[in-house]
């Protein structure tokens, strides 16, 4: 009889782990395909019908003025409008932490589509309406889309996931962004949306993912913590921490959030400003301002650049290398996907520090190929494999790791301002980095990735110096340890200080 019970007992368990997998799986696919998903999948699908919305742009003035642009305002015309992408997504993370905080993790995810809808409309009826004013527009929308998502997204996920999984869930953020890059690549191709009849179908399409998770995320649970911590909501707390676990022991879990919202009691959510501020917070703000600003100036978004002109050098048929590209959006998605089983044994800071130190190697070598390329006639190979190396490097550890950071190494309340300087860095240097790359290829020539070679050489180091491992440990637990840091510092600067300084500080 006990062994019956035993058995169903066991039954019961390996039922709620299954429902908890299961809830805990949609979550992160309802918020993933319309979060970071559409940030990967607009950065690519741009790329495609580059030379047809340019001709566009140019008919379009002819039917309005008489007169043609030149070949040089065409072009000047065409970088912004891939550039106000960036400034739309720097707008977008600069909302995203008041969003977050008044709203709701989930419920700025669901507000958010309406971004992308408008940005849909506007782009998908610009030829009919005869508007390349409409593409630009509809960019910025989309980027502020994107800016709020790649900002709440990580935020929610990491709030939401149990501690022993935590960096695995947040980390699929980076996932589903190379997801959204490979699939924005092949609907791009010519035979599918990247033709000259259906280029606005392409720019529109952005809105599908967006509808998908306004259809599928309202079933799925608020972030447990957002709602004890935030909105001091215990039952609402418990209800979603058994759709995410199941009806097993929740005691522990609830007993580390309670534990959260009594250190945070009286405080109220911060300000970017007030983070600067504060000398609690110093090492964990100087973390997430070098981390963030590296992932932009490595140089990772640069090789797509050059990957056109080094697989033609290769010998690869012009007509061909649109597929070829593909394969650089499958190198991301696999070290993305391979990220996500190794981060909880490997490690945060592991991967931070191979992916730079990999770069920084990889940099090098790809100069001295490019240097030589006319002269030696396997170079060309040894650049391409170059370029898919370098971007494997990348999306093992810096492309994802980055964005689970924030969320680990803040508090509850500190975490949306400290995704807002994260947000608006990352989209900063990204606006900074296209608009200067042009001119560092004409200035360095072969050697233009020596910048970018530094970047990843000072960045390995910091992470190596200064950055401790977050696996497996409560948020209480990383703060103590941010802490030790943050107040050693001040410690040091008591011992400088004069009696009479001393003095006035204890008083």
């Amino acid at each position: 009889m006990e062994e019956e019970e035993e058995e169903e007992e066991g039954l019961n368990r390996g039922a709620q782990a299954q429902l908890q997998g299961k809830v805990l799986f949609l979550t992160i696919c309802a918020a993933g395909i319309g979060g970071t998903f559409q940030y990967g999948y607009n950065i690519s699908i741009i790329n495609a019908p580059t030379t047809y919305i340019q001709t566009f742009i140019n008919e379009t003035w002819l039917e309005r003025t008489g007169a043609s642009l030149e070949s040089g305002v065409i072009l000047l015309v065409w970088s912004f409008v891939v550039s106000v992408y960036s400034l739309g997504g720097l707008a977008g993370a600069l909302i995203a932490g008041p969003m977050a905080i008044k709203l709701g993790r989930k419920t700025s995810l669901l507000l958010n589509n309406a971004f992308v809808i408008i940005a849909a409309v506007l782009s998908g009826f610009s030829r009919m309406a005869k508007s390349f004013e409409m593409i630009m527009l509809g960019r910025f929308f989309t980027g502020i889309n994107a800016g709020v998502s790649m900002n709440i997204q990580p935020m929610y996920l990491g709030e939401s996931a149990p501690k022993k999984v935590r960096g695995a869930v947040a980390l699929t953020s980076a996932s589903f962004t190379a997801l959204g890059l490979v699939l924005g690549q092949v609907v791009g191709i010519r035979e599918l949306l990247g033709g000259e009849e259906s280029w606005p179908l392409l720019l529109a399409s952005n809105v599908v993912p967006g509808l998908i998770q306004l259809i599928t995320l309202p079933w799925l649970p608020e972030s447990p913590r957002y709602l004890l911590i935030d909105r001091g909501d215990k039952e609402s707390c418990i209800c979603a921490l058994q759709k995410l676990r199941g009806n097993g022991d929740l005691s522990s879990e609830l007993e580390e959030i309670l534990a959260e919202q009594a250190a945070m009691k009286g405080q109220r959510a911060k300000s970017p400003w007030e983070l600067f501020q504060n000398p609690a917070v110093r090492w964990q703000l100087i973390s997430i301002i070098v981390l963030s600003s590296a992932m932009q100036l490595c140089g990772n978004d640069s090789m797509y650049f050059y990957a056109s002109y080094v697989f033609q050098e290769a010998g690869i048929p012009y007509d061909k290398i649109q597929y070829v590209i593909i394969g650089t959006g499958c190198c991301e998605l696999i070290t993305a996907v391979t990220c996500n089983a190794i981060i909880e044994r490997a490690g945060r800071r592991l991967l931070i520090l191979g992916g730079y130190s990999l770069m920084a190697v990889w940099a090098i070598v790809f100069m001295v190929a490019l240097s030589q390329q006319s002269r030696i006639s396997w170079m060309p190979y040894l650049s391409m494999a170059c370029i898919f190396a370098y971007i494997l490097s990348f999306g093992i550890g810096p492309a994802g790791v980055t964005g689970v950071l924030p969320t680990e190494i803040f508090d509850q309340m500190s975490r949306p301002a400290a995704y807002m300087i994260c947000g608006s860095l990352i989209w900063s240097n990204l606006f900074v980095v296209g608009m200067a790359f042009p001119f560092i290829v004409e200035g360095l020539g072969h050697f233009c990735y020596l910048p970018f070679f530094t970047v990843c050489v000072c960045t390995a180091l910091y992470v190596g110096f200064f950055l401790p491992e977050t696996k497996g440990k409560t948020f209480l637990e990383i703060s103590n340890e941010f802490n030790k840091r943050n107040f050693k510092a001040q410690t040091c600067e008591k011992f400088w200080k004069g009696p009479e300084e001393i003095k006035s500080t204890m008083l």
